[in-house]
C-alpha cells in the first residue's frame, strides 16, 4: 500500500485527499469525515489500514472547512459543494468510486452520489435523526440516494439505533450492519462483551464484503 496526499481546489475553498492506495485496485472507495473531527476517526483509519489489501484503494476525504482550521462545519450546501468539486479528482484514476462518509459526511454523500454517477454509498454513523428528536428524521436522504447503499450503525448510537431506520425495501433499498455495543464514533464501552479491535473488524468485514458484491 502507498499513501500520498493530494490538495484539491473547490468553490468551496480548498479540499485534501489521503490516498491509500491498494497494489492492484479494482475500485475507490471515498469516505470523508463527520462535523466533529476530521479523518483521524477509528472507523475511517480502520478502512483505509484494512481494505487496500483487498483491491480497494481508500481516499481519505477532508472537507474545505477542516483543511482551514474552522471548529464548525460548513452548511450542508457547502459541504455537498466541496464533495462535488473534489469528485473529479477521485474518479481520476479511471476507476468506479463508491461515494461515502461518516455521520454528516454520509448525508453529503447519500444526497450527491446519484448526480455524480457514484458505484454506491457507504453511510457510517448515518445521523437518521438529532439525538432525542426522532421526529426530525433523515431517512429520505438515505432511502432517496438512487445507488446502492449500506449503513454501518452503532448499535447505542443516539443519532439513530438500528431499529428506528425504516425497512430496507422500497424502490431504493439499502443493506444495514449493526456494530453491537458502539456509539456514534463506533467507541465500545470497556464492559461490553466485545472488544473494540472487534467492533473495527466487523466495519471492515461488513464493508470489504459489501463492496465485492457491487455490481461494478
Amino acid at each position: 500500500m502507498t499513501t500520498r496526499t493530494e490538495s484539491v481546489d473547490t468553490a468551496a475553498g480548498e479540499a485534501r485527499i489521503t490516498w491509500h492506495r491498494a497494489p492492484e485496485p479494482r475500485l475507490v472507495l471515498a469516505v470523508s469525515h463527520g462535523a466533529g473531527g476530521g479523518i483521524e476517526a477509528r472507523d475511517l483509519q480502520a478502512l483505509a489500514a484494512a481494505l487496500p489489501a483487498r483491491g480497494i484503494t481508500v481516499a481519505l476525504v477532508e472537507q474545505p472547512w477542516r483543511v482551514a482550521g474552522k471548529k464548525v462545519a460548513a452548511a450542508p450546501k457547502v459541504l455537498d459543494e466541496g464533495w462535488r468539486g473534489l469528485w473529479p479528482a477521485l474518479v481520476e484514476p479511471g476507476l468506479p468510486v463508491v461515494a461515502g462518509g461518516r455521520s454528516a459526511g454520509a448525508r453529503v454523500a447519500c444526497r450527491t452520489a446519484a448526480g455524480l454517477g457514484a458505484a454506491g454509498v457507504l453511510a457510517l454513523a448515518f445521523p437518521l435523526h438529532p439525538p432525542g428528536r426522532p421526529e426530525k428524521s433523515r431517512a429520505a436522504e438515505l432511502t432517496g440516494a438512487g445507488r446502492p447503499a449500506l449503513v454501518v450503525q452503532g448499535g447505542r448510537d443516539p443519532f439513530g439505533r438500528p431499529e428506528e431506520f425504516p425497512p430496507p425495501g422500497g424502490q431504493d433499498p439499502y443493506e444495514l450492519v449493526e456494530v453491537a455495543y458502539a456509539d456514534h464514533g463506533f467507541a465500545v464501552p470497556k464492559k461490553a462483551d466485545t472488544t473494540q479491535e472487534e467492533a473495527l473488524s466487523t466495519i471492515t468485514e461488513a464493508v470489504a464484503e459489501w463492496l465485492a458484491r457491487l455490481p461494478v
